[in-house]
């Protein structure tokens, strides 16, 4: 069977197009991505205005025309936290339904947090043992750990990479005062969930499973996206750390020339960077299994 998830988020709306088998991992066919920057539209009051409502219908539309053309049997689309915290969420998923005939679901951030576990548990097998998913997005951070198909653990923290970007820095790049600012933040909104995980135990197996952790990885030399999901990608602690002041140093525009980094995403890798660089840190984490990208939860 031809399945189809898509991810509407804060900067993208993605398509990814599995053939999934039963007992057999779900196997990559084609991916689609159209820019939606949902963070350039969000206004103070948390409501997205009406060119962001647009773009992200036309990315909708664009996407399903591409499930067509693929002969996709079934498809799921689901907004991230861009959508789902917005005021007048019920309006833009409204504009969606009547637009592209559609309305796609939202899942808490718990529910995200526990569904992307699920994923990575079952793509990596129960042999792991305890696991630790970490995935920054847009809006959010989700972090789960457990060892059985249902987390022992899941939260969902504050700390999305374009969120914080909106929220600490108003110059590009912006001054070391706010980057020091936004990790302040960052290791305080941390601190609970670090102490709990600490708490736990070590995990057998941390996997990153969001673009950021992606375009961290090739940025550190990791093989690019088309050398297909089987082939491992690995991210330290300490390169990542070592990147934060290289990517501070440099404005968007600069960072959208670098291995990896989209365009779209230039503008809020030095947060996602930040993120990381604090969690893994607060977590004791020296390196993380990249996931090849969030088509395992289909």
């Amino acid at each position: 069977m031809r399945l189809g998830v898509l991810d509407i988020g804060s900067n993208s709306a993605q398509l990814q197009i599995v053939e999934a088998t039963a007992g057999a991992p779900p196997l990559p066919v084609y991916a689609v991505k159209t820019a939606t920057l949902l963070g350039e539209s969000l206004r103070d009051d948390r409501f997205l205005e009406d060119d962001a409502i647009e773009r992200v219908c036309r990315a909708v539309t664009r996407t399903l025309d591409a499930a067509h053309r693929h002969e996709v049997d079934q498809i799921y689309p689901f907004v991230t936290a861009a959508i789902r915290d917005a005021e007048n969420r019920e309006t833009v998923l409204d504009r969606i339904e009547t637009e592209c005939g559609l309305r796609p679901q939202y899942l808490t951030g718990l529910q995200e947090a526990r569904l992307t576990y699920l994923a990575v548990h079952r793509w990596y097998g129960w042999c792991t043992g305890r696991l630790l998913d970490i995935d920054i997005g847009g809006g959010s951070m989700e972090i789960a750990l457990g060892r059985d198909a249902v987390p022992e653990l899941a939260v969902s923290l504050p700390l999305g990479a374009g969120r914080l970007t909106r929220s600490f820095f108003d110059v590009d790049p912006p001054p070391r005062v706010q980057i020091k600012q936004m990790r302040r933040y960052v290791r305080e909104t941390l601190r609970e969930t670090a102490d709990r995980l600490q708490w736990e135990g070590e995990p057998q197996l941390v996997v990153a499973t969001s673009k950021t952790f992606k375009q961290l990885a090739r940025l550190t030399g990791a093989p690019p996206q088309r050398k297909g999901p089987f082939v491992r990608r690995t991210l330290s602690r300490k390169d990542i750390h070592s990147w934060v002041p290289r990517l501070a140093a440099l404005s968007a525009d600069r960072r959208a020339a670098l291995r990896g980094v989209s365009p779209s995403r230039a503008y809020q890798i030095l947060a996602g960077a930040i993120v990381a660089d604090e969690t893994l840190s607060a977590l004791d984490v020296d390196e993380v299994v990249v996931s090849h990208g969030r088509c395992v939860r289909a």
